[in-house]
């Protein structure tokens, strides 16, 4: 009987396994943006030192890697999984970062929503005391992602007004079941999403092929939770974008559901200015997880949150999938995330 289960999608943690430590580092762009001063490196350009944007964004994800270890005052060898995904054929970033700290690696695809599907996965793990220490990594790159799914970069191709622009970033989060020093956070719930396909085909508009997906999770959270969207401080969607971000409330209101205003935001809106010109926000796997290590893990930390829904979206299509016509399915995994802190101040 599964014991942790409640409801159709949702699995209680008992055990509350915390978030130690996180790293976040962003591209030229992103370093542009609102969240600039709260990245633990912004790269100088695309490249990163490297001599290809694919070693550029293999290398961020092994920097960030790093990074999160070790201020979550673990060594390497004490972390017993590695999981991680990105948008690269055969997931490369992860993978070869997998291979340069030689831990025991589960490689993962969810498109934009591979961090908190590490995340969800890493959490049941530690729950069920299958080990003590994980790391969980996911990450983008616009160059890397642009050739491989639209066109070369010196083509100069016009934009749609609803394409996102793929973040250039990494970012990385240590999950303990024992910490010796106090959390970021501490994860209560994971939501594991469907796979919603409404039949949208168009590529440049990943927004209205994932808010379905998205709806669909935190109705599903709710229900099983028996909580409503006013229960939480706040309900962060991975990268909607604006069109996803528009179609996500009116789908929710549809419901019966209304997300409040200043209580739900989308990391695809937080991490570029409206004048960085970016049309409708950004996507990437990069873009949750930045932005969580960034910004959501240290408000969180310093309680000046007290209770998330951190939901990553994921638009799984592939490039042989849309030569042949294919639709595009959406999907979407959601984490409940607590404060440490008691004492609690708002959002």
């Amino acid at each position: 009987m599964a014991v942790k289960r409640i409801g159709q999608q949702t699995i209680l943690l008992p055990k509350k396994p915390a978030l130690l430590a996180g790293a976040a580092w962003a591209g030229p762009k992103e370093g542009k943006g609102p969240l600039a001063a709260l990245f633990d490196c912004v790269t100088e350009d695309e490249t990163y030192g490297q001599q290809s944007f694919e070693l550029a964004e293999r290398q961020m994800v092994l920097d960030a890697a790093r990074a999160a270890i070790g201020r979550s005052g673990l060594r390497e060898g004490e972390i017993q999984l590695l999981l991680g995904g990105d948008l690269l054929n055969q997931i490369i970033s992860a993978s070869f970062t997998a291979r340069e700290l030689a831990l025991p690696f589960l490689g993962l695809y969810g498109a934009c929503s591979t961090m908190c599907q590490g995340l969800c996965l890493a959490a049941m793990l530690l729950d069920g005391e299958h080990a003590d220490h994980a790391l969980c990594v996911a990450s983008s790159h616009f160059c890397t992602a642009e050739r491989q799914y639209r066109f070369p970069l010196e083509y100069g191709n016009q934009r749609t007004p609803t394409a996102q622009w793929t973040v250039t970033g990494a970012g990385a989060t240590v999950l303990s079941l024992s910490p010796g020093k106090p959390p970021m956070a501490r994860m209560t719930h994971a939501c594991i999403g469907r796979v919603v396909d409404l039949g949208v085909t168009d590529a440049n508009n990943m927004g209205a092929a994932m808010a379905p997906a998205a709806a669909d999770t935190l109705l599903a959270l709710f229900e099983d939770t028996h909580t409503t969207p006013a229960d939480y401080d706040l309900i962060v969607t991975g990268d909607l974008g604006q069109v996803g971000h528009d179609l996500l409330l009116r789908l929710m209101d549809g419901q019966g559901m209304p997300l409040i205003g200043e209580r739900y935001r989308d990391c695809g809106l937080m991490i570029y200015a409206p004048e960085q010109d970016t049309h409708a926000g950004g996507s990437g796997c990069g873009c949750s997880a930045v932005v969580l290590n960034a910004c959501l893990l240290p408000m969180l930390a310093r309680g000046e949150l007290g209770r998330i829904i951190f939901m990553s979206t994921g638009a799984l299509m592939s490039v042989t999938s849309s030569q042949q016509g294919e639709s595009i399915p959406g999907i979407a995994h959601a984490a409940v995330l607590e404060s440490p802190v008691e004492k609690r101040t708002g959002v």
